[in-house]
């Protein structure tokens, strides 16, 4: 794939402080980032991420994906769920923050990640990210004990309405690599499990202002295409 020619790449800059500019800042969802919801099983569910797993784009965590993946479970499973997620995390600031953060043998049984987007737009190379990608499983798996991981699938960033032709060329190419590279890595990975992006989730109706992030029905669609992964893996009928 030829290399973006410089004037691309400087008028990419350009347009990236423009879209800053531009572009609503949207806070965090408000309320609480752990609770419990159901009845059955238990399953101790973690959710970690960036700003679409902080719930960035609604006013409540009820409506961001934590709060909708809880109870779109709930009818199965007892869920004790936990959010740990800040806005612009990478892949590499989350697994420092959950070493930092959460106990070793603190046993959860499910983790969902909401990854990717920052690792692209701050240019860390494919290689390393898919390494961080490794090293946070391999974390989850062996000192927090999780059972299966579900990797949120890298947006195609080329069709964020918020983002201008150029800028969203570039980044677009870059997240498709991205996307398809950690497709190709889950099944080397025990437990691990790759959820392709749904199309569905950049239709304008279920987006936030922003034209970046989910509103409450595009996380709604996101909670329940991770709760039937789950359901799967745990064996619960849908």
């Amino acid at each position: 794939m030829p290399r973006p020619r410089a004037h691309h790449i400087a008028l990419a800059a350009l347009q990236g402080g423009w879209v800053a500019l531009r572009t609503p800042r949207l806070p965090e969802a408000t309320g609480p980032r752990q609770g419990s919801a159901g009845t059955g099983p238990g399953l101790r569910l973690l959710i970690a991420g960036d700003s679409s797993a902080a719930g960035v784009g609604v006013a409540s965590q009820d409506a961001a994906l934590a709060g909708q993946l809880a109870h779109a479970l709930a009818g199965d499973f007892s869920v004790e769920w936990r959010l740990i997620a800040h806005s612009g995390a990478t892949t590499a600031a989350m697994l420092k923050r959950l070493e930092g953060e959460i106990q070793p043998c603190t046993g959860f049984d499910a983790a969902v990640l909401a990854l990717g987007v920052n690792d692209v737009i701050r240019q860390v190379p494919l290689h390393r990210w898919l390494e961080r990608q490794e090293a946070l499983h391999r974390h989850l798996t062996g000192a927090l004990g999780v059972r299966f991981v579900y990797a949120s699938g890298v947006p195609p960033m080329g069709r964020f309405p918020a983002l201008p032709a150029t800028l969203a060329a570039l980044l677009g190419t870059r997240a498709a690599r991205f996307d398809a590279a950690l497709a190709a890595l889950s099944p080397r990975l025990q437990g691990h499990r790759h959820l392709p992006f749904s199309p569905e989730l950049l239709d304008s109706k279920v987006m936030a202002s922003d034209g970046f992030h989910p509103g409450a029905t595009g996380y709604a669609h996101w909670a329940a295409a991770l709760a039937h992964a789950i359901r799967a893996d745990f064996g619960a009928t849908p």
